[in-house]
């Protein structure tokens, strides 16, 4: 039995408990915690939406989303009996009243101390109205603490995260709230600041002097599916730029934090956000580049183009990929590029970055035929899991030449089952009050007022848009966005082949 010291009691509220993030993501993820009873029989879950359910079909809800998933089935009952739900009205004041009482009736119940979660898993329009009727109605009024969890989008662009942001901070203040980004919760996107911080062969090298620049691809083979509608008001620059992949930028360019705390950790981060180098609207199109898929095959299946969609604009302008090169204007990375990356409806799904360091001043292994490979750190978050650092070796013939070689570490491997997923990660630290791994305001505004120059910019026609074929890695145009620097995209698949990337 494990110590109940960090096993947290909480009423969990889930508005938007019929939706289809709770099935696939937060019912598991908290069953996932049961199991590994970092969560024990005094907690509660409350499902609230709009559909005239009762607990009966709530539970039959859950237990569909569990076995839909891998997950063994221990326990199951016992799990269920926690699920509660909760026929609500998201702009009648007596719903929150009604779910208030219930919710005392669980504190009693399972003997939990007035400790509550919020998580909004519905649409963000409601985000401030149900934040606002939270404390008017007294639902945060209790003995223990109250959270606020919040998917994004926060806003669709910097005048909208500041209105949003106000409302929200009227009835919580920014320690209660937990905005959650889940690539956060990625087993290896956390694991960057222990590879550059907890290694001395890393952290001496991580800079402008010994790199020469870094990749981060996240490439998808699924199209927009059923999403077309958020899709066209959203893009891939805001779906995915302006919050997973300059979070990632933030944990690889961070300077090394006073201590391991959350308030240090978010200190370092905002730092780079700020250093990022600002960009004229009229040069947007020599740093970035857009991008919309067009019909092709993927995995041997043919598909249509993103204009023939469900719920899609047949003359839409909306970007499916986004490849950019960033620079951060500060005494470590002065002159290193970040090269950016990220599509639907590509050759494969795979989240990789990739750094690559400096060549050597002489290479006393020239091989007329073929250049010596660079040396190459990279860090695989998903499908795979792992580290992999690639040298160069001498080739198993007589004469001086060289061939790369590979050193990987994988992690899917080491216990022979999958890491946490993101989602349980972060629901456990938010039941524990750790914020390191949510985003802080400050990062918010700092990535909106970054991301809308560039929004503005393609608005403005001032760069365009692009196509490239369902299957492919992107347009033709994100490699010239590297060529220019001398530099090429390193493949995600087989960095050993790059004709499969190609």
């Amino acid at each position: 039995m494990k110590s109940t010291e960090n096993r947290p009691k909480a009423v969990i509220v889930i508005f938007g408990a019929t939706g289809d993030l709770a099935k696939r993501k937060l019912f598991i993820s908290i069953y996932r915690l049961f199991l590994s009873q970092k969560i024990d029989e005094d907690f509660a879950v409350v499902g609230v939406g709009r559909r005239p359910w009762s607990n009966h079909e709530f539970r039959e809800t859950v237990m569909k989303s569990i076995q839909s998933s891998d997950q063994s089935q221990n326990d199951i009952n016992s799990f269920l009996s926690h699920f509660y739900y909760h026929q609500f009205d998201v702009l009648e004041p007596s719903s929150y009243l009604e779910l208030g009482t219930l919710l005392t009736n669980m504190d009693e119940h399972y003997s939990i101390p007035g400790n509550r979660i919020f998580y909004l898993a519905m649409a963000p329009e409601f985000f401030g109205t149900i934040a606002k009727q939270l404390k008017e109605q007294g639902l945060t009024n209790t003995n223990g603490w109250s959270r606020l969890v919040i998917e994004k989008p926060f806003g669709h662009d910097l005048p909208s995260a500041i209105e949003l942001n106000k409302e929200i901070r009227e009835a919580f203040t920014e320690n209660q709230i937990y905005r959650i980004d889940h690539y956060l919760g990625k087993e290896m996107v956390q694991n960057i600041e222990v590879i550059r911080f907890a290694n001395a062969m890393f952290e001496p090298l991580w800079n402008n002097r010994f790199i020469s620049n870094i990749q981060i691809t996240s490439s998808e083979v699924l199209g927009v599916e059923d999403r077309g509608r958020y899709y066209e008001n959203s893009g891939a620059l805001k779906d995915m730029l302006q919050n997973h992949m300059l979070q990632i930028v933030s944990l690889l360019a961070m300077e090394p934090p006073i201590k391991l705390t959350t308030e240090e950790i978010r200190s370092e981060k905002v730092k780079v956000f700020k250093a990022l180098r600002k960009i004229d609207e009229n040069e947007i199109k020599n740093y970035f580049v857009r991008g919309q898929y067009v019909e092709g095959t993927v995995q041997g299946n043919q598909v249509p183009s993103y204009r023939d969609e469900d719920n899609v604009d047949p003359n839409s302008q909306t970007e499916t990929f986004v490849a950019g090169k960033l620079f951060i204007d500060n005494f470590r990375w002065a002159g290193v590029p970040f090269y950016i990356r990220t599509g639907k409806r590509m050759a494969l799904k795979s989240t990789k970055i990739i750094v690559q360091f400096s060549d050597i001043p002489m290479n006393l292994y020239y091989n007329t035929k073929e250049q010596m490979t660079p040396n190459l750190l990279i860090i695989h978050i998903q499908p795979d899991e792992g580290i992999t650092l690639q040298l160069n070796a001498k080739r198993s013939d007589a004469e001086s030449y060289t061939k790369p070689i590979q050193l990987t570490f994988n992690n899917n491997c080491v216990d022979c089952i999958n890491t946490p997923e993101a989602y349980e990660r972060l629901i456990y630290d938010c039941m524990l009050g750790d914020g390191t791994n949510f985003t802080h305001w400050d990062e918010v505004k700092y990535s909106w007022s970054f991301v809308d120059v560039i929004s503005q910019a393609w608005t403005n026609n001032l760069a365009p848009l692009t196509t490239y074929e369902s299957g492919s890695m992107g347009p033709k145009e994100s490699d010239s966005l590297l060529a220019t620097d001398g530099h090429n995209w390193w493949p995600v698949s087989d960095l050993l082949n790059d004709n499969k990337d190609r």
